[in-house]
């Protein structure tokens, strides 16, 4: 008999740090990997946020915080959100955590009962479904594909809705896809949700400023949607800032007050250091980050260029986000280097072993025809990481 609860032992491991974790392993060893898997900005934290964690600590913050956040937090995100996204929210609103993925926990532990349903778009960030899956929701995963650029419809929507949904998770722009919703995409999506006005919207917007489209929309900014919709948003990608652990949520009065009460219980506030250089970058212009996105757009074109050139792999182009997400079906059933390529872990997996390049699978995401392959590389990285690939497939 296991001493383990069946709530762990039922629990996927994240695919993405699985393979973060064998690709340093791998590299432990002696090998050459170049690792594309993990979601991480690969600049360093902009001198100006790392000036204002360094006073933090000279003027001796090293207590407690408030559950919720320092009210200078809370007040600097509201600012952020109706400069950036013409949001209006509170201080009782706002509720900073220890990074989104906490916040995600949080809204599904005070909203879920057991048997509630979350319908959830494919692809979707890998750890949407365990998180609805711990708190004894039920995912039902909407089906997208490449050609419509990973993005589900009202059509699907509804079709998809039943007397159980509680609640729909999407991302956008999207990890891992790319995908952006537009105003008009998100308010097609609301007129259907008007039929059904117990459901809550949850809008992971973590990749907000990494936009290359412009004009980043959130369902919250819909009269008829904001006292339904929950937006999640953090500081790890846009200002490079992943260690940092620090999320937020801008929600209705409610369900932020019980998010409060379950972190409360849970790890109580986030690190007090991390959250004074916060107050200073969501003070701050995001035009001083504006030279990281420039960046990935260049990266974008570069790896959208390379890969068009190894056969079989089928791309569209990602208007946000460091991912690119092809179709890689064309492999499935091959034998390549005397290795039978079945599906998308698989290719995963030989690509690791035969190129040296962590990836990761589709299948975590919920879409089983595709990889995701990271772009938050280096240009001669992305170079030969992909050279790789296609000598190893080729």
């Amino acid at each position: 008999m296991s001493l383990l609860s069946d709530r762990v032992l039922n629990m996927s491991t994240s695919a993405t740090l699985a393979m973060a974790a064998k690709a340093r392993e791998l590299k432990a060893e002696g090998k050459d990997i170049i690792g594309l898997s993990l979601g991480e900005p690969d600049f360093n934290t902009p001198d100006f946020i790392r000036e204002a964690a360094k006073q933090a600590i000279d003027d001796n913050y090293n207590s407690y915080t408030p559950v919720d956040g320092y009210v200078e937090l809370k007040q600097a995100i509201i600012t952020k959100f109706k400069r950036d996204n013409q949001l209006h929210y509170t201080l009782p609103q706002i509720v900073v955590s220890t990074g989104a993925k906490q916040a995600l926990a949080n809204i599904a532990a005070v909203i879920l009962n057991k048997g509630d349903e979350v319908i959830l778009p494919c692809p979707y960030w890998v750890s949407y479904s365990d998180i609805v899956k711990l708190n004894e929701g039920v995912p039902v995963e909407v089906t997208t594909s490449i050609e419509n650029d990973f993005k589900f419809t009202p059509e699907q929507l509804e079709a998809a809705i039943t007397p159980k949904t509680k609640m729909i998770w999407y991302s956008s722009p999207c990890n891992p896809s790319g995908s952006v919703y537009s105003t008009a995409e998100l308010r097609d999506i609301a007129d259907v949700l008007q039929k059904h006005p117990n459901i809550v919207v949850v809008s992971d917007e973590i990749y907000e400023h990494i936009n290359f489209v412009g004009g980043h929309a959130s369902m919250a900014q819909f009269e008829d949607m904001y006292d339904r919709t929950v937006t999640v948003n953090g500081v790890s990608k846009a200002f490079a800032m992943t260690g940092w652990r620090i999320g937020y949520i801008g929600a209705p009065t409610e369900i932020a007050r019980a998010c409060n009460k379950m972190q409360g219980q849970v790890t109580s506030g986030a690190n007090c250091i991390a959250q004074r250089a916060v107050i200073t970058a969501l003070n701050e212009s995001p035009s001083r980050v504006q030279f990281m996105i420039d960046e990935f757009k260049v990266r974008r074109e570069l790896i959208l260029d390379l890969l068009s050139d190894i056969e079989g792999f089928k791309t569209n182009v990602p208007e946000g986000a460091f991912y690119v997400f092809p179709d890689v079906s064309f492999y499935f059933g091959r034998t390549i280097q005397g290795k039978i390529i079945n599906n998308a872990t698989e290719l995963s997996l030989f690509l690791l072993e035969y190129a040296n390049v962590a990836t990761v699978t589709g299948e975590a995401f919920g879409n089983p025809n595709c990889i995701r392959i990271s772009y938050a590389a280096s240009q001669e990285q992305i170079i030969e990481a992909i050279k790789r690939i296609k000598k190893a497939l080729s």
